[in-house]
């Protein structure tokens, strides 16, 4: 239905806009911002407690190192190419080769693996104008990517992480169902089947110890290796696959990354390719679309609206507004000369999830009048309302169950 497309939710909202200059390209409103910013923000947060260390890579790189990495020879149609005299650069369409050179910047040796980067990619791809659809389908996004170079016998419990990682963040965004397909060799791809043999049974062996009922998809993985894809269910019974987790045993040799083992010889490192959402553009609608707009109170771009019954309560709502801000919730005001039900169904309309009303004997008490999703209402100090918001009741995620097909 109309109403349950993300693109009308944002309008409602007032959270992003496209139009034909920019084909493809996302106008960010303040408050479409504000909800990027949290999801960029939680993912940071979980990335560095996993032991992640962010980093930043080129935007525009040189044809000969797409060439090497072999994404020109897979992806040159969906790049933005531009000529530099006589040579040729491209716009990124995904980070992994400039996480490479990172990991070649230095010697390495095996004590220094496993070895985690992540990055807000910022990459571009030249996709066909009638395949542009909203956030599900841009030209420009940001990719939550993440690379872990590591041995052999590390995979299995990166793999592992990795699960549990996806698995609490998807639960704090409201999904709690999630399928699991692991995706062999496809016909066009590099790399020799004895490697892909071993890629192959390190990721199965890895899934299986993770606990992981996956299935398998047979040529769906990656051109250089294997991978878990990680496929959401929203509440309309709706599939989307956000997830993924790579071996890749090719690109480390294409591209010379190598650590110096025990022994003093120069080995491969395995690289591991992970990314939790894809993209936040694509996950940023999903979520719109899942949630119908009434996003979780802690990812809300407004959390809370003070709205005045009459100008003498002005002054008054500001400074509950004031006091709310101060404690770290992200609160407006509503002091339009508007009757009381024009601004209920306006910060409904906007997706702010608590409405606090102030009239006269609300300011002479130093209270609100807390209206409850039931419609009914509730005075309280400003003070209680202050640790109302931060209830766990409020922030909490739903129960969490286990990844299935």
């Amino acid at each position: 239905m109309e109403e349950q497309d993300h693109r009308v939710i944002a309008r409602r909202m007032d959270l992003f806009h496209q139009q034909e200059e920019g084909p493809g390209m996302i106008f960010w409103h303040p408050r479409g911002f504000a909800v990027y910013q949290l999801i960029e923000a939680e993912i940071r947060r979980h990335m560095q407690a996993a032991g992640f260390a962010e980093l930043r890579t080129p935007q525009l790189l040189d044809r000969a190192l797409w060439e090497a990495s072999g994404h020109w020879q897979k992806f040159s149609e969906a790049m933005f190419v531009f000529e530099d005299g006589e040579q040729q650069k491209a716009l990124k369409p995904m980070s992994c080769p400039g996480h490479v050179q990172v990991f070649k910047s230095r010697l390495r040796s095996f004590r220094d693996l496993p070895l985690r980067y992540c990055e807000f990619g910022a990459c571009m791809r030249n996709e066909p104008s009638g395949a542009l659809l909203g956030l599900m389908r841009t030209r420009a996004f940001v990719q939550d990517d993440a690379h872990i170079f590591c041995l052999e016998e590390q995979v299995e419990d990166e793999v592992a992480k990795f699960c549990r990682l996806l698995k609490a963040i998807y639960a704090r965004f409201g999904f709690d169902d999630v399928a699991v397909g692991l995706s062999t060799r496809p016909a066009e791809r590099a790399g020799e089947d004895a490697v892909w043999d071993r890629a192959e049974d390190m990721l199965a062996v890895a899934a299986t110890a993770a606990g992981l009922d996956f299935k398998l998809q047979p040529g769906e993985g990656a051109f250089y290796g294997p991978k878990l894809e990680f496929v959401l269910r929203d509440n309309k019974g709706r599939a989307w696959q956000c997830g993924t987790i790579q071996i890749d045993m090719v690109m480390p040799e294409r591209l010379d990354a190598a650590y110096t083992d025990s022994g003093g010889k120069q080995r491969r490192p395995v690289m591991l390719h992970q990314a939790v959402l894809g993209s936040i553009e694509r996950f940023m609608g999903v979520l719109l679309e899942h949630h119908a707009g009434k996003l979780p109170f802690w990812l809300a771009p407004d959390q809370v609206v003070v709205a005045s019954i009459g100008p003498a309560q002005v002054d008054y709502a500001e400074e509950v507004a004031a006091d709310l801000s101060a404690e770290g919730f992200r609160a407006v005001t509503d002091l339009r000369p508007e009757r009381l039900a024009k601004k209920i169904v306006d910060a409904r309309q906007l997706g702010i999830p608590r409405f606090a009303v102030v009239g006269s004997s609300e300011a002479a008490g130093k209270a609100v009048s807390l209206r409850r999703d039931d419609g009914e209402s509730e005075v309280l100090p400003v003070a209680k309302l202050v640790e109302l918001l931060r209830s766990h009741e409020l922030q909490k995620p739903p129960p969490s169950r286990a990844m299935t097909v």
